[in-house]
């Protein structure tokens, strides 16, 4: 390939908060249209706006996360322009002085982990929405999320390509999550992207001319939505076109984007700062109150996973997905008191399938920690194998109950007696002394037929382990 794609994401977080960035009005999603636009947001004469301060702590555990600089002070600026949907004809935002300057991410890509570094992180409100569905030529507007509190979260342009766009999205999703301030609910617009896509021939330094695809609320549409534009790009590049910068939407059904509107740039919002704010002002005890409320994160977990529990790198990124994820896997390795091992595997495993299967998360698991647990320590004890571990695995999820008792119920425990199992084999061996040559001849692949004899002697009850060792011993005789 001779062209580099080059992304960077604007991204929209939509904060944890009961009420609006700048009112009281509930932000709680569902509610009927226009229900939740309070006379602050829709900012009648007379009204004055006042600050959120749970929406400034969380973009300070944010900063903190991502080892940003936090802002002593700084200022909410008015973005002018006019949207039906925007009822103030501005939205209040920050410009010239953010509250997060700085900081980066990593996050594993296909050739390994990257970093990249972030712009800024600012506080902003959000604007309603425009509805155009079942109106017959009209369009509605909806003003419940006027006044919304966001953390715009801006990347560097170091992002190449799509499944490495994807991949930041990904790991910044799982951030905002794991810090509580954001639930990333992509489908309610709590978690949405701009990618400013552009493309540049291999080797050059200069970034080409960018375009904005707006509002990407999938991974898997922002991926195809990155692709098709920098193809649409490059097309118009070789075939002797230039590039005009400006604002796209993506089109899932027709997997293309489509020009929205030339781009403005800053100079056209007459950004000012707001006069009936006060400077946002962050003092270093603010900021360690917060620094004390913080969560392990992602990254100190998963390096204490290898060290503490022995797992490796990618056992212990796979259950650091998600902070209830992590949570689930700390709560049963500590009820089972060790097999950490074991209990990432059936964690990762049979669990992960049912939940996937059945669109839940470890949070919501029909299986508690506690009920899993049960299970695997007959499993570390020897007294059911791996093939009776799934039957009462499933038994557990589509049934209901505690492992002992459907173990017992279905009379599922293995033998470990070995002296009933020496008396089995000894019957086998002597019914089958042809064998027995054959494997001390040197075929050892006969081992084979003497645990499939006993299996069946013991109805696959024997424990496959102890069978394999005592019949070693025996025909080594």
């Amino acid at each position: 390939m001779q062209w580099e794609i080059v992304v960077g994401l604007e991204t929209h977080a939509q904060l944890t908060t009961q009420s609006k960035m700048f009112s009281g009005a509930s932000i709680a999603f569902g509610a009927a249209p226009n229900t939740q636009a309070c006379i602050v947001d829709v900012a009648l004469p007379g009204v004055l706006p006042v600050a959120n301060r749970g929406a400034v702590d969380r973009a300070i555990r944010f900063g903190l996360a991502v080892g940003g600089r936090i802002a002593p002070r700084s200022v909410f600026a008015r973005k002018n322009y006019f949207y039906p949907d925007l009822p103030k004809a501005y939205q209040i935002s920050q410009y010239e002085l953010p509250v997060v300057s700085g900081g980066s991410m990593t996050f594993a890509t296909q050739s390994g982990e990257k970093t990249i570094s972030l712009t800024r992180a600012h506080l902003e409100e959000d604007a309603g929405k425009s509805l155009h569905e079942d109106f017959h030529g009209l369009s509605g507007i909806d003003l419940n999320r006027a006044g919304t509190p966001l953390l715009e979260i801006v990347s560097e342009p170091e992002l190449r390509g799509s499944r490495e766009a994807v991949a930041y999205a990904k790991a910044l999703h799982t951030l905002v999550r794991w810090l509580d301030i954001c639930d990333g609910n992509m489908q309610e617009g709590s978690f949405r992207c701009d990618a400013n896509v552009s493309v540049r021939r291999l080797g050059d330094s200069q970034f080409g001319t960018r375009c904005e695809i707006k509002n990407l609320n999938s991974f898997r549409f922002m991926e195809r939505a990155i692709e098709y534009e920098a193809h649409r790009q490059i097309e118009i590049i070789e075939d002797g076109g230039k590039i005009v910068q400006e604002t796209r939407l993506y089109d899932p059904d027709k997997d293309e984007t489509r020009s929205m509107r030339s781009k403005e740039d800053a100079q056209d919002y007459r950004y000012f700062p707001d006069p009936d704010l006060l400077p946002l002002e962050v003092s270093a005890t603010w900021i360690e109150e917060v620094r004390r409320t913080m969560p392990e994160l992602p990254g100190e977990m998963q390096a204490r996973f290898v060290s503490v529990y022995g797992l490796s790198p990618n056992d212990a990124a796979a259950l650091t997905a998600s902070r209830e994820r992590a949570s689930y896997f700390e709560s049963l390795q500590q009820t089972v008191g060790g097999e950490a091992k074991l209990c990432a595997n059936w964690m990762m495993g049979d669990l992960a399938s049912a939940l996937n299967e059945a669109d839940l998360e470890f949070s919501a698991s029909e299986i508690s920690s506690q009920r899993l647990a049960g299970l695997i320590r007959r499993i570390a004890d020897g007294s059911i194998s791996g093939k009776m571990a799934k039957e009462v695995f499933n038994a557990m999820w589509h049934e209901g109950g505690e492992a002992d008792a459907i173990i017992q119920a279905r009379g599922l425990k293995q033998i470990s007696d070995g002296g009933a199992l020496e008396k089995i084999l000894d019957e086998i061996l002597e019914k089958n002394l042809a064998q027995v040559d054959e494997y001390r001849s040197g075929k050892e692949k006969v081992l084979g037929f003497f645990v499939g004899q006993a299996m069946k002697a013991t109805q696959g009850k024997a424990n496959p382990q102890q069978l394999s060792e005592l019949l070693k011993r025996k025909l080594s005789r």
